[in-house]
């Protein structure tokens, strides 16, 4: 077992506090996560690694890797890896999908369907467009991000095996979000929603409410105190106490949520853990089971995931999951949030973010809360 000090020549990485997981080589792929949960429970494969998409009926990224290399920190690149100089590279903007103007447009009519009781909330998302001079090495950027990230979060995913435009397509991204994680009959959610730009202060994060006292930042006391962004944060909590309660047999769900922090963020968090029922229900099941939460789609969740598809361009591998499983059942998968695909000769890259509207969203709010968590990609980059 190696420390983690590699490139990612790799086709697959997943890297936060609880370790490292790369694999190498494609002894098989699916283009259907079922597929692969029964190759798991079969003993036809012995790991399964890659990329959920966000929409559920297109074609996932998975594969059985020929190798496999686990370490207990997180990951940190070879020293004679590239480094990335986004001031050489010249990487630029080159546009939104949609423009502002329209984004805005799309939140007020999103905003009358949740007026109407058709949606309790519903994640509108826009993409920004990246131009570079030279190729975008993906063990550089993904370096960057891992050394940006409080908790060393980092992942990158081949997306080939979804076959079409994804040919030689990578995800690499730094998710703050456990959508799940299993350990034996253990299992832990960490969902995030409701989010808030950081304006400096020593608020802290996993602070509880009360203890995030006037001397921190302002807008980690403004996001605990905000009945909107509670609202957000407890569809989430309550979907997921829905999922896997009848998976498990003990649960445990906090009552308030906590505060949690990335370098230019805070987020509502709430830690949730519980016991399977059943040992032969695997992360990957696990995974399908929650997957999309409303913290990416929005609840009642097949009417949210209507009204995107209606909505906005489709999202491809944004806003799924990137994760792993063994034949074990143990696993991990991250929500694909803060994240970039790269384009096949790696001199463009697609970056998406979203934010949840529910009653009492404010549309230049919502709009600004894309901005905000696109600036993790785009500082990466220099962009």
């Amino acid at each position: 077992m190696d420390s983690g000090r590699s490139g990612i020549a790799a086709g697959f990485l997943l890297s936060g506090p609880g370790g490292t997981v790369s694999a190498a080589g494609r002894a098989r792929a699916f283009d259907d996560a079922r597929a692969a949960a029964a190759a798991l429970r079969s003993g036809a494969a012995a790991m399964v690694v890659g990329a959920l998409p966000f929409d559920p009926e297109t074609p996932a990224a998975l594969t059985v890797p020929e190798s496999v290399t686990r370490s207990s920190g997180t990951w940190v690149p070879h020293p004679d890896a590239p480094r990335l100089s986004p001031d050489a590279l010249g990487v630029r903007v080159t546009g939104y999908v949609p423009s502002a103007e329209e984004h805005l447009a799309r939140i007020g009519r999103l905003l009358h369907r949740v007026d109407d009781g058709e949606l309790d909330k519903v994640v509108a998302a826009r993409a920004v467009l990246l131009e570079a001079d030279g190729p975008i090495s993906r063990t550089a950027l993904l370096a960057r991000l891992v050394a940006g990230d409080t908790a060393g979060n980092g992942f990158t995913v081949d997306l080939s095996p979804a076959g079409g435009r994804y040919a030689g397509r990578a995800l690499v991204g730094a998710s703050p979000e456990t959508l799940v994680r299993r350990r034996g009959r253990r299992v832990e959610c960490r969902p995030l929603a409701g989010t808030a730009a950081r304006t400096g202060g020593t608020a802290q994060a996993g602070a509880a409410p009360q203890a995030c006292g006037a001397d921190g930042d302002p807008a980690a006391r403004a996001l605990l105190d905000s009945g909107k962004n509670l609202r957000e944060h407890a569809f989430v909590v309550d979907w997921i106490r829905g999922a896997l309660a009848p998976l498990c047999s003990e649960l445990t769900v906090p009552p308030t949520p906590t505060l949690h922090s990335t370098p230019h963020l805070w987020h509502l968090g709430t830690e949730i853990s519980g016991t399977l029922a059943d040992p032969s229900t695997s992360a990957l099941d696990l995974a399908l089971a929650l997957h999309p939460t409303p913290a990416v789609c929005g609840t009642p969740t097949d009417r949210a995931l209507a009204a995107i598809r209606e909505t906005e361009e489709p999202r491809g591998f944004y806003a799924g999951a990137a994760g792993w499983c063994d034949s074990d059942g143990d696993g991990e998968w991250v929500v694909a949030i803060r994240c970039a695909e790269l384009a096949p000769d790696r001199r463009s890259a697609l970056a998406h973010a979203g934010g949840g509207i529910v009653a009492g969203s404010r549309a230049d709010d919502e709009l600004a809360e894309t901005d905000a968590k696109l600036r993790t990609l785009r500082r990466a980059l220099g962009a």
